[in-house]
């Protein structure tokens, strides 16, 4: 899936993205996993934000650019903020990390990521890695104005600061932090056969989650817990998992 760079320019820049995404981007120097979210606490978009000298660039999946573009827009209100969608390229890879890249704040097995002119990317099996991590991917696993980012590990991948105070969503996600427990999330699961992305898990004849991306015998799947074990179908697929 292809990467736009939106250019995050102004005095307020750095204030007005803080006060809107779930996680700290006061950090110069540092590359930033954060999330949009809606009022009701949903997830909009993920992305990452690094510093430059006159703007924070925000790297965020194709299809959900435009639309972060606006959601920012409509919130930008009367501040000195500037947002350009700009021709710059991300690259990613796992392998020997070239000049100006910076470590992917998810996961160490996950790499490097880059913003520049050219793409330099690796031959990296993304789907493979993202499985044996379980590591969601927007468009696939991750669904605006559906998915929770709890359910769905963005806490686990350092996508969340619970300190930093207010931000869009905020009172929901930190109560389902801590006054919840999960019932339903994100999960590994063992695979026999093969279904696409996004068939329904049954259980017993009910619906029990959902089956995502398949990598060999491992996929990811959203599941509710209750109904969770072995030998769930997904289509042809027997799906089973052990907790």
């Amino acid at each position: 899936m292809g990467r736009k760079v939106i250019a995050l320019t102004g005095k307020d820049r750095v204030d007005f993205l803080q006060d809107m995404v779930t996680n700290d981007v006061t950090q110069p120097g540092a590359l930033v996993y954060a999330a949009l979210l809606t009022p009701q606490g949903k997830y909009l978009a993920d992305f990452f934000v690094s510093h430059r000298a006159d703007a924070m660039l925000i790297d965020v999946a194709d299809d959900l650019a435009e639309g972060l573009m606006q959601r920012l827009s409509m919130y930008r209100l009367r501040r000195d903020v500037g947002l350009e969608m700009t021709d710059l390229v991300v690259s990613r890879g796992t392998g020997a990390a070239p000049e100006g890249a910076l470590a992917d704040p998810r996961h160490p097995d996950l790499g490097w990521r880059m913003i520049g002119d050219t793409d330099a990317s690796d031959a990296t099996d993304w789907d493979a890695l993202r499985v044996a991590l379980v590591v969601p991917q927007s468009g696939i696993e991750l669904r605006p104005n559906d998915s929770y980012p709890l359910e769905f590990g963005l806490d686990r991948l350092n996508g969340i600061d619970f300190r930093k105070g207010c931000y869009v969503g905020q009172e929901v996600t930190a109560r389902m932090k801590h006054k919840t427990q999960l019932k339903k999330g994100l999960v590994q699961v063992a695979v026999t056969g093969a279904a696409k992305p996004g068939t329904e898990i049954t259980a017993a004849g009910k619906p029990a989650g959902t089956l995502f991306t398949q990598s060999g015998e491992r996929a990811l799947a959203w599941l509710r817990f209750d109904r969770a074990g072995a030998g769930m179908q997904a289509g042809d697929a027997v799906v089973a998992y052990d907790g």
